[in-house]
């Protein structure tokens, strides 16, 4: 079975000359009328979406994530803005980006007030194929162990409003303060779930299904779960892991799902929301909480345990030997908020907007770009439509 993965990404508008944030997503989005489905405006002015097409094979996917960056660059660039692939900006003011133009979102802000208000963040989002949804919400309880390594990877927003947090994603902490954030619950059916979600509409907290911000969700129109704990990654090759990661995840605990069909999990999920915690302070630089034991572990000894879990999946899905040079990459790395931390403390704060823009722009890989393996047979998607994953 080809089970097949869509991303959207998330990036912000900065204005070249200061490295700041900046209100102009329109001025971005009105140049690329011509992929107008591929690009949609968030909730605050200064974010643009992309969303990339529907793939069965890691380089495809790669492929297509770098072209719609190089396009995005090309219409940020021609106005003298860029575009930026992380949880936060470092360089940004409050009271300076309105909310877009729409009914609903000036109704969130009218509802939500300064946590709307404070919604500067970008996140990397990633659907996978499931086979129906009743199997989809039963493995969500699998899954969510399994999800703070994968914010580890991502992290890349240390910065917040011009200072150091001390949290290699502050995203995660501004994202938490949400009604329906966090891991999502243990339900038996999509039954339940859905009645669950109403329960929640009918309370007034929130609007609709796509308010449901859980780290993991299955989606209300296409059958998919979508991961979305991570920060938006600088580097395309971070998001291609955390993609393939994902794709794993979700392939074992569905059949987990599928074979035992009154599995229940333990239901603590105030040790989940600790690992999600320790995964945003630390990053890939500390200590994170093993999935399997519970107790702490150096970051790179739990990713590594995570591709040890998954390799059988990953081998079934020809991806194992590219994952494990992605991580063993990612690890030599360190995560993104360390390395804009070192650019800033080797110079100043604008050097680490300048290292998050040459990194979503493709620069400073170290390494050759993913490309079609020789000998590969073509992809069953190849010739499709390049159909997005919407929201």
């Amino acid at each position: 079975m080809v089970v097949r993965i869509g991303v959207e990404e998330e990036f912000h508008v900065i204005d070249v000359e200061s490295g700041a944030l900046t209100p102009r997503a329109d001025a971005v989005l009105g140049r690329l009328s011509r992929h107008s489905s591929a690009y949609t405006q968030e909730f605050p002015q200064s974010v643009v979406e992309s969303n990339s097409g529907v793939h069965a094979r890691l380089d495809e996917l790669y492929a297509d994530l770098t072209a719609s960056r190089r396009r995005l660059n090309a219409a940020a660039s021609a106005q003298g803005l860029a575009v930026m692939a992380a949880g936060a900006a470092p360089i940004a003011r409050l009271g300076v980006v309105p909310a877009t133009d729409d009914p609903r979102y000036h109704a969130m802000r009218e509802e939500y007030r300064r946590v709307a208000d404070e919604q500067l963040i970008c996140g990397a989002q990633v659907h996978v194929d499931v086979p129906d949804r009743d199997t989809a919400v039963r493995a969500l309880c699998a899954i969510n162990p399994w999800l703070p390594p994968l914010l580890a990877l991502s992290a890349s927003s240390p910065y917040w409003l011009g200072a150091d947090t001390g949290y290699a994603s502050w995203r995660t902490m501004i994202w938490q303060r949400w009604p329906t954030s966090g891991p999502a619950g243990c339900f038996t059916s999509a039954e339940e779930y859905d009645a669950a979600v109403e329960e929640l509409i009918v309370s007034g907290v929130i609007s609709d299904p796509g308010m449901i911000y859980y780290d993991i969700r299955p989606s209300a129109h296409l059958q998919t779960l979508e991961l979305r704990i991570c920060d938006a990654c600088p580097r395309v090759e971070t998001v291609v892991l955390i993609a393939a990661l994902f794709r794993a995840l979700v392939v074992d605990a569905c059949a987990q799902a599928e074979a035992d069909r009154d599995a229940r999990c333990d239901d603590r999920h105030e040790w989940l929301r600790t690992a999600t915690w320790r995964a945003a302070r630390s990053g890939l630089e500390g200590d994170l909480i093993d999935p399997a034991t519970h107790e702490p572990a150096p970051a790179p000894d739990v990713v590594r345990r995570v591709l040890r879990r998954l390799r059988p999946t990953l081998e079934a899905h020809g991806d194992w030997d590219l994952v494990l040079g992605l991580a063993e990459e990612a690890l030599a790395r360190g995560s993104a908020a360390h390395r804009l931390r070192r650019a800033a403390s080797e110079d100043d704060l604008l050097s680490a907007v300048d290292l998050l823009l040459a990194e979503t722009r493709g620069e400073n890989r170290g390494r050759p770009p993913l490309g079609r393996r020789r000998g590969a047979t073509p992809s069953r998607t190849e010739g499709m439509p390049a159909k997005a994953y919407w929201r």
